[in-house]
Formats: C-alpha cells, structure tokens, sequence
C-alpha cells in the first residue's frame, strides 16, 4: 500500500504544479515530493502499526488476567514488536518514496504533455486497486475504480491547492 500511498499524496502536492507550470518536467520535483511523502508515510505507519500491536498485547494481557499492566509489553515481545514495527515502517517507506517518484519522474519522458504524468499516476492506481484486490479477495473492478477515484479526487484537490 506504500506505492498507493505515495501516488495519493503525489498527486496532491504536485498536480497544480503539474498543469499550470512551465517546467513541469523536473526531477527536483519528484525527488523532494516523493522524500516528503515518504518520511510522512514512514512515522504515520510506524505510529498507526505500533500502536495497534500494543493494543493486542494490552488485550492480551487482560484476558490472561495479568494484573500489571504493560507486563507483555517489557518482554522480548514487547521488543519483538518494537522491531517488527520499524522494519515494517521502512518497507512502506520505500514503497512510498517509490509511489510518489515514478509518476512524477514519468514526466520528463514527455515533458510538453504534462497532463500524461497525470493520467500515469492515475492508471497506475487503477492497476494497484486490482491487484490489492486479489489479496483482499475483492471485486478488481470495484477496488480499481475506488483507487481511481481517490486518485481524481486528489489531484483536483492539488489543482486547487497548488501548494508546490
């Protein structure tokens, strides 16, 4: 999910940019936008995940009727899950950092049609949501056309942020 991620939020910082710019085609961009997207992924994930596997440690621990509280969370699997957690949260960073620079870098193949960077990001989420529902064993279509969806959303939100 770090690659959808990535092209989510890339489309957001950068779509006003994008179409009303006249260098568009920059590397500069999509290196800066896909560092940005990817150390926010990485602490959004880390906190989210983190803090969901102590939520089942703490659940844990009440219906083995453990009296003080947190005492799983010392153990090595306390650690365990501490670890667990950060090598997770690397992983999705890439994956985002990945998400958010190839659309963008997609760009300086065509650099007069800037809109293709666009529709690349665009077509790419639609091809992500198929194969995210095949793990989830979803409707291709339905998980497709959602990611599509968020994806024009997102980018008009960015066209009327214009916030690169």
């Amino acid at each position: 999910m770090g690659l959808t991620d990535g092209i989510l939020t890339a489309l957001t910082l950068a779509s006003g940019r994008i179409l009303y710019s006249p260098e568009t085609a920059n590397i500069s961009l999509a290196i800066r936008v896909a560092v940005a997207s990817s150390l926010s992924g990485l602490f959004i994930f880390f906190v989210a995940q983190y803090t969901r596997l102590r939520g089942e440690l703490v659940r844990s621990e009440k219906e083995l009727n453990l009296t003080p509280k947190g005492q799983l969370a010392a153990t090595r699997l306390g650690r365990a899950i501490l670890m667990e957690t950060l090598r997770g949260a690397f992983i999705s960073s890439i994956f985002t950092l990945l998400g958010a620079f190839l659309p963008l870098a997609s760009g300086l193949l065509f650099p007069t049609f800037s809109w293709l960077t666009i529709v690349f990001a665009v077509g790419s989420l639609g091809f992500l949501g198929g194969a995210a529902s095949r793990f989830a064993h979803g409707n291709p279509v339905v998980w497709s056309t959602g990611l599509v969806l968020m994806g024009i959303l997102l980018t008009i939100a960015g066209i009327q942020l214009q916030i690169t």
